[in-house]
């Protein structure tokens, strides 16, 4: 986690039935990531919902308006809902290290020709450096609870290091997740 945000106002809070938004347009990922979350949900025994059993596909295929997103906490209010936790990759980048590491570097103090003989593996390692992907992750949540401020309780920003397997970055992506709630003590209480 590389950055958390709590609302300074909220202390503890308890949502009782939480929409569970993994946006992505992938819809395979997507179920599965939301299907992988409820189940965390069910385990603590906090009532949740998959947003791909209330959506319907139309929904995501276009662009909403504030209207239409206003209409839709309506509704979510009137099936009782308090809570919408909302992940979506925000960005990625590509990044490159060095196999040498800065203290193997600094080791040549003498001159050029020490500096060069040190580092002519760049000309001739295909593995002098190591390209990688970090794609920038972030889950908030909302409170939708009636007469009260329909804002921002907790955000988590994430960096997923070169994943190679869904399954098992997800599966770490919630793990993680959930402590995080924990420690902040929102929704899930140690």
């Amino acid at each position: 986690m590389v950055e958390s945000y709590k609302n300074p106002d909220i202390v503890l809070f308890d949502a009782y039935k939480v929409l569970i938004v993994g946006m992505t347009d992938d819809s395979d990922v997507r179920q599965d990531f939301e299907t992988r979350l409820k189940k965390e949900f069910d385990k603590r025994g906090v009532e949740a919902m998959r947003s791909i059993d209330l959506f319907d596909v139309a929904f995501t295929n276009t662009q909403k308006t504030e209207k239409e997103l206003d209409e839709l906490e309506e509704q979510l209010l009137d099936k009782d809902f308090d809570a919408i936790l909302f992940t979506k990759v925000a960005g990625s980048e590509s990044k490159q290290t060095f196999r040498k590491t800065m203290s193997e570097l600094n080791r040549f103090y003498g001159g050029f020709k020490d500096d060069y003989l040190g580092s002519q593996n760049i000309y001739y390692d295909q593995d002098y450096y190591n390209q990688f992907k970090v794609y920038h992750a972030e889950t908030s949540l909302y409170c939708i609870c009636v007469d009260k401020d329909r804002s921002l309780i907790w955000r988590g920003a994430l960096d997923i290091k070169d994943p190679k397997k869904i399954s098992k970055t997800m599966n770490d992506y919630i793990t993680l997740l959930v402590k995080a709630m924990e420690k902040e003590e929102l929704i899930f209480r140690n």
